[in-house]
């Protein structure tokens, strides 16, 4: 990445945060994103963050990235969440071939596509492509994407067709434009209310096979590291906006107690009680050292790819799985430090810290956040399988 796009991307950012967080109520009521804020996030390049420099985009390094998205979940969880679907378009898009690549970012890098990763739909083999049907749950940023994607099960003649491999059945995603496909208001959430992650339906549309791809073991048809291992680097972008969410409600605790707010019985400030000093130390070393871990999986992850040794690549997977468990663990714990630190005004919808913890424990129901993924770094450890896999 350039000196002057990162100087250029996170100042823009820098200078949206504030906005961000004056407006995180109103971002919730509409839940989703304004159309205001959103081209703001345009203009500042988030969603093209991640565009190869080819394409019009800034083809930002790990921690430049990771930044942007912790700095945007700081201000509000649901602006981070929303961003970071929309800025991994390019991911996805680089698992078709190159020529539908070029063709889908030729108007311009600021391409968005929303959609969902479990195979919720089914795919029938037509001429040339395949007829589309299918409800997807939790497809972020949906009424303001440009494509929607849906993983669907491989059918012939109505029945289910095995998967390479001695898999069961064989999945393959498959790519729509917005207007083929159907957005349902189902989004009433605890937290992260501000993301649109409503449901898409599709009935009975054709996508071409060119449009389609393997969201799992498909092959990036752009060259260069951050392009490598896709699913494990969304995985690390979750880190960021967990830990932003929990940095930010560090920092409105502290902004807080400051005003030297007393619990009611309570015989000092919450400030001057070494009882709770000790949790809030525990709870801001805590979200640092996710920080750091998040951090420095990206650069062995980077550099693994920049040797182009896909041996090393998959040796990092178990531990890049089972640190995002790890990472929304210790990121839960401190945002409820803050919670029961805020008492009775805590639990105010106008509170922001009831929004983080709102926002943070809706995140931790993330499929990607089960703690059944920390058995993958046990297993690598020990030398065994891997049982799960992405």
């Amino acid at each position: 990445m350039d000196e002057q796009d990162r100087i250029r991307l996170t100042g823009a950012v820098r200078e949206l945060v504030p906005e961000l967080s004056r407006r995180a109520e109103d971002i919730e009521a509409s839940r989703e994103l304004p159309a205001d804020l959103l081209d703001g996030l345009r203009a500042a390049g988030c969603f093209r963050m991640f565009v190869p420099r080819s394409h019009g985009g800034y083809e930002a390094d790990p921690h430049t990235g990771l930044a942007v998205l912790e700095a945007l979940a700081r201000a509000d969880g649901s602006t981070g969440w929303t961003v970071m679907i929309g800025a991994e378009t390019p991911h996805l898009l680089a698992l078709l071939p190159r020529d539908r690549f070029d063709k889908l970012y030729a108007a311009g890098p600021d391409v968005v596509v929303a959609g969902g990763f479990a195979p919720q739909g089914r795919a029938e083999l037509a001429d040339g492509g395949f007829q589309v049907t299918g409800r997807w749950g939790f497809a972020s940023g949906s009424r303001h994407a440009d494509w929607i994607f849906g993983n669907c099960v491989l059918t012939g003649d109505g029945q289910p067709l095995p998967g390479p491999g001695g898999q069961p059945v064989e999945v393959r995603s498959m790519l729509l434009p917005a207007g083929a496909v159907r957005v349902q208001d189902t989004w009433h959430t605890l937290g992260l209310r501000g993301t649109g992650s409503h449901d898409v339906l599709i009935e009975s549309v054709f996508c071409p096979a060119e449009q389609s791809f393997d969201l799992f073991t498909g092959v990036p048809c752009v060259p260069g590291p951050g392009f490598v291992a896709p699913l494990a680097q969304f995985v690390l972008h979750l880190g960021a906006v967990a830990v932003g969410i929990a940095q930010g409600a560090l920092d409105d605790t502290v902004a807080l107690l400051d005003g030297g707010r007393q619990r009611l019985y309570a015989r000092q400030s919450l400030a001057d009680s070494p009882a709770f000093r000790v949790q809030l130390g525990r709870a801001d070393l805590n979200v640092r050292a996710a920080r750091a871990l998040v951090r420095s999986l990206a650069d062995d992850l980077y550099r693994a790819a920049c040797a182009e040794d896909p041996v090393a690549v998959e040796a990092l997977r178990p531990q890049v799985s089972a640190s995002l468990p790890w990472v929304t663990e210790v990121a839960t714990a401190a945002v409820d430090v803050c919670y029961r630190a805020g008492g009775g005004g805590a639990a105010r919808d106008s509170s922001p810290v009831q929004r983080r913890f709102r926002d943070i424990h809706t995140f931790a129901q993330h499929a990607a956040a089960a703690e059944g993924w920390l058995g993958n770094n046990g297993a690598h450890l020990l030398g065994r399988p891997v049982e799960l896999a992405y």
